[in-house]
């Protein structure tokens, strides 16, 4: 479950106060459930996979994929699978750990592994939320956020997109105050 960071230190671990947080924001929040499949839980106990194994982990998880076409006219989900090992993985997280926003939604259904989003109020305050496996989120597009890894360094997701075009970050000034969790 999501685990979310106020600047001043609160920590907050209840879904109903988590929520009440970030809807001013407008950010969603769910839980869903990645199933009982064994076939799926193997791939996800892999640290990398390869093209084939990230089709199939996205065909076992297809039903989330249809309910968001239907409900949010998204087009397209890839999976994305970030790990230690990575050759480039510095490269690839250093594009989105400076506060930014998008001109589309940021949709991420986290399968494995773990992340932290950081998130700007109107008034400037900060926070941060720990996202882990089952958690689905959806940052509005035009929200100051960044995203980094937490010290596992290992994380799956499924990322749903309306269009590609949106999903250029835009670089703000902001300066995030928030020092990293040590997860």
């Amino acid at each position: 479950m999501a685990i979310l960071r106020l600047e001043g230190g609160t920590v907050l671990r209840e879904g109903d106060a988590i929520a009440a947080q970030l809807s001013p924001l407008g950010i969603t929040l769910k839980h869903w459930p990645v199933g009982v499949d064994p076939t799926l839980k193997a791939y996800l106990a892999q640290p990398a996979l390869d093209d084939v194994a990230k089709e199939k982990v996205l065909s076992g998880l297809e039903s989330y994929f249809t309910q968001l076409q239907t409900e949010g006219g998204y087009q397209t989900r890839d999976l994305i699978v970030l790990h230690p090992q990575l050759e480039n993985l510095d490269t690839l997280l250093a594009k989105f750990s400076r506060p930014h926003t998008h001109d589309d939604d940021e949709v991420r259904y986290v399968i494995d592994g773990e992340g932290i989003f950081g998130f700007v109020y109107p008034d400037g305050r900060q926070l941060e939320l720990t996202v882990e496996a089952e958690d689905y989120i959806n940052v509005p597009a035009h929200t100051e956020h960044w995203f980094y890894l937490t010290s596992a360094r290992r994380i799956k997701a499924v990322r749903y997109f309306s269009g590609t075009e949106g999903w250029v970050p835009h670089y703000t000034q902001t300066e995030i105050r928030l020092q990293p969790v040590a997860v």
